[in-house]
């Protein structure tokens, strides 16, 4: 396929084979943003350097500073609006359920076996509650490349605060712009070390460095997204791309929070709609074998996937079709 081919013409390098040393206690610092009270690692920063990947050519360019414009072309800037335009439409609007889910499902076979399963025991807690995850993501679910880091997450078990950076976006991209310096997705800051990274394949080393107990990723999680991972993008037509021209300027005062895991068809149809919303929310990765299945059958007394609670309102409920009807209606822009 030409885009695929486009995709290889791409540079590859691989990630350090070391990251820098975690000092014991990094202080934080709270910053207040467009989407509320974020917490961002303090100036003692540490950023894992590689030569220029596949991310840095392919997603979005860096900016110029002191003008706020690109540097370069970028491969997604051009795709998007052909995608959008044999895309779905209205996201808002009632879908074919049928076209829906058997995209999804495709996107999923695609991906298989990544995405699907945990792989390690994890020692985080199960009470989002009082301890919320210390891992910051700043990606748009239509990007290959986030799709690495989270399926990646779903392997390793890991929850993470997910904030959507679609394109046209009105507050978090301006936020990684800020506090790493260009806007290039997927960015992840670690509240637990301090560290703070660009470049997808550098971020999934990272994570199983710190988090995977000894463990490397699964055979071909990194290698296979220039093969497959452009494939739900395609066949979900931009979805999870580009901001949504009603959704609402401001975020919600509370996180939102989604039982999900990566691979999941239904589960994708939701983060699509977080995306397009730019919604923040907090992601609980429920592969099989999770240790978060606890938390989520004591939510909604049941393991079904995916799963939202909105502590804005009070809501929880599972069924993708409900959950995207009620996250249009109570996020949407009056028309």
């Amino acid at each position: 396929m030409l885009l695929l081919s486009l995709a290889h013409s791409f540079p590859l390098s691989e990630a350090p084979d070391r990251f820098p040393s975690q000092h014991s206690k990094i202080p934080s610092s709270r910053t207040k943003s467009p989407s509320g009270f974020l917490r961002f690692p303090s100036e003692r920063r540490f950023h894992a350097k590689s030569a220029r990947t596949e991310d840095d050519s392919i997603q979005n360019p860096p900016i110029s500073p002191g003008t706020g414009s690109p540097a370069a072309s970028s491969f997604l800037s051009v795709l998007c609006p052909l995608l959008k335009f044999f895309g779905g439409g209205d996201p808002s609007q009632e879908r074919n359920d049928l076209l829906e889910v058997a995209t999804s499902s495709l996107s999923s076979l695609a991906r298989l076996p990544w995405g699907s399963r945990t792989s390690i025991s994890t020692t985080q807690s199960i009470d989002s509650t009082a301890n919320p995850p210390k891992l910051q993501l700043y990606e748009f679910e239509a990007c290959p490349f986030c799709r690495r880091v989270r399926e990646a997450m779903t392997e390793l078990d890991l929850s993470a605060e997910v904030y959507p950076c679609p394109k046209g976006s009105v507050r978090h991209r301006e936020i990684v712009r800020k506090i790493g310096g260009q806007q290039q997705f997927p960015f992840l800051v670690d509240l637990n070390t301090g560290v703070s990274l660009y470049e997808s394949g550098d971020i999934v080393k990272y994570l199983f460095q710190q988090y995977g107990q000894g463990r490397n990723a699964s055979f071909g999680l990194l290698e296979s997204t220039v093969l497959t991972g452009w494939v739900p993008t395609l066949l979900r037509a931009g979805r999870g791309m580009t901001t949504w021209e009603r959704a609402k300027p401001d975020a919600p005062t509370k996180l939102l929070e989604l039982f999900s895991y990566e691979n999941n068809a239904y589960a994708r149809i939701v983060r699509e709609a977080l995306c397009e919303l730019e919604l923040p929310y907090i992601l609980h990765n429920v592969g099989e074998g999770s240790s978060k299945y606890e938390l989520l059958v004591k939510e909604s007394s049941s393991k079904e996937i995916p799963y939202l609670v909105d502590p804005n309102t009070g809501v929880k409920m599972g069924d993708y079709k409900k959950i995207l009807s009620y996250l249009f209606q109570t996020y949407s822009k009056e028309s």
